[in-house]
């Protein structure tokens, strides 16, 4: 029995995230070579955020920033 303090954990399949689980479904109900290697990659992938403490979200707005750059404007340029 599963006391009350884990209800927030993540969700896991054995060490996979349960971000990473969609492929596998999709795998699953049409097995080919390029769904195994989409699979793989999407469990990669999600290893890897988790690993360096980043959830999907947090990831898409660490990497928006990124290609933002550090400097903001806040005028248009077609106004100065």
């Amino acid at each position: 029995m599963a006391h009350w303090r884990d209800s927030a954990r993540n969700v896991r399949l054995f060490f996979i995230d349960f971000r990473a689980t969609f492929p596998l479904l999709i795998l699953f109900l049409h097995i080919r070579l390029y769904t195994f290697v989409f699979a793989l990659l999407a469990i990669v992938f999600f290893t890897i955020l988790e690993r360096f403490g980043f959830t999907p979200i947090v990831f898409s707005r660490w990497l928006r920033a990124y290609i933002a750059g550090p400097r903001k404007i806040a005028q248009p340029w077609w106004k100065n």
